[in-house]
């Protein structure tokens, strides 16, 4: 049977497709890793063999990323044949306008809206419905690229609100203007649009629905959230937390060189100032700064330090020579955290942000 894009079943069948996608792909994702004892949180993992199960589970929805891509380069390049003209559309929404007819003017509808209510409706006429299941194709094509991008990269995950539509919008962009110049299809405006707004509700099913399902103390957070909110522009650094991008540790020791040895060629930091009674070292956007103290009993002393990818850093770790703790959660977040001590006994903290 073959399928016409502008027909009310094939319609039909995209918003099915794209609604089981929506509503089971979490669900039966939250189910599995459960069942396997996978933490989709970033929390300690009960499976033995985690790290390499939830590879496996990023290889997937990689897999499945890279798989809808193929399939819409597919339809939108190599299904067709090239024309022998290059055709550009750029009137904003003037097919869904035409797709109406209305005796008065749209202008004249919108105008006694606010008199007569929706009967000011009454003389405006479906004349082409075949534009409106176009637009709403297009809209549909791309919903599952904005749902699919934060669920599978957590590079979207960290700015969920602006990166996958903006993704959406550079690959439909691209798209517009390659079948421009490859004389596969018009470069058609429309399309961008619907496209964006296919990438924007994508965006938000996945906050709302997978975010949701893969976290079951949303609602908490939520309200932890907004209490922090209603209080927070009083703060004198809240405000402008955006801004803040990096951190400073302070230590001290008896010797600032000697330590500085262990956190320059174990951990990787780098010299970045001296003082006469200290030095200060950068790794990432995180500083850490030793200063010489002259007490021989040092007090207990703690460093942070947030990672993206824990069990390699553990490896890493090993290579180096150290041997760190046992995964742990840690008790505010749940995420887990190793440690190993460094110089002066100090406790150095590894936590697993991803």
């Amino acid at each position: 049977m073959s399928l016409d894009a502008n027909s009310l079943t094939t319609n039909l069948l995209v918003t099915g497709m794209v609604a089981a996608l929506v509503i089971l792909m979490p669900w039966l994702d939250r189910k599995i890793c459960g069942w396997l004892g996978l933490s989709l949180r970033g929390g300690v993992n009960a499976h033995p063999r985690a790290d390499r199960l939830l590879k496996i589970r990023q290889g997937i929805l990689t897999a499945g990323v890279i798989g809808y891509l193929a399939v819409f380069a597919w339809l939108v390049f190599f299904s067709r044949t090239a024309m022998n003209q290059y055709l550009v559309h750029v009137a904003p929404l003037e097919d869904l306008k035409n797709a109406f007819q209305t005796d008065r003017g749209f202008s004249d509808v919108f105008s006694r809206l606010f008199t007569e209510g929706f009967s000011a409706f009454a003389n405006v006429k479906l004349v082409r419905p075949e534009d409106i299941a176009q637009f709403y194709m297009n809209l549909m094509v791309f919903v599952p690229l904005g749902y699919l991008l934060p669920y599978s990269f957590r590079w979207f995950r960290e700015r969920v609100r602006t990166r996958p539509v903006g993704a959406c919008f550079l690959i439909s962009f691209l798209t517009e203007n390659l079948q421009l110049m490859s004389q596969r299809g018009l470069y058609d405006l429309d399309d961008l649009i619907s496209n964006t707004l296919g990438g924007l509700v994508g965006q938000i099913l996945y906050i709302l629905l997978a975010y949701v399902l893969t976290h079951p103390d949303w609602k908490r957070q939520a309200r932890l959230d907004a209490a922090w909110r209603k209080t927070a522009k009083k703060k004198a650094l809240a405000p402008m937390r955006r801004r803040i991008g990096s951190n400073r540790t302070v230590l001290v020791s008896p010797d600032a060189d000697s330590a500085k040895d262990f956190y320059t060629d174990r951990l990787g930091y780098r010299v970045i100032g001296r003082t006469e009674s200290g030095l200060l070292m950068r790794l990432g956007r995180s500083e850490l700064e030793i200063r010489t103290a002259g007490e021989d009993i040092l007090p207990a002393q703690t460093l942070c330090i947030s990672v993206s990818n824990l069990s390699k850093v553990r490896r890493r770790l090993q290579a180096q020579g150290l041997e760190p703790s046992g995964y742990k959660a840690d008790p505010y977040t749940g995420l887990r955290e190793i440690q190993v001590t460094g110089p002066d006994r100090v406790r150095i903290l590894l936590i697993d942000y991803s």
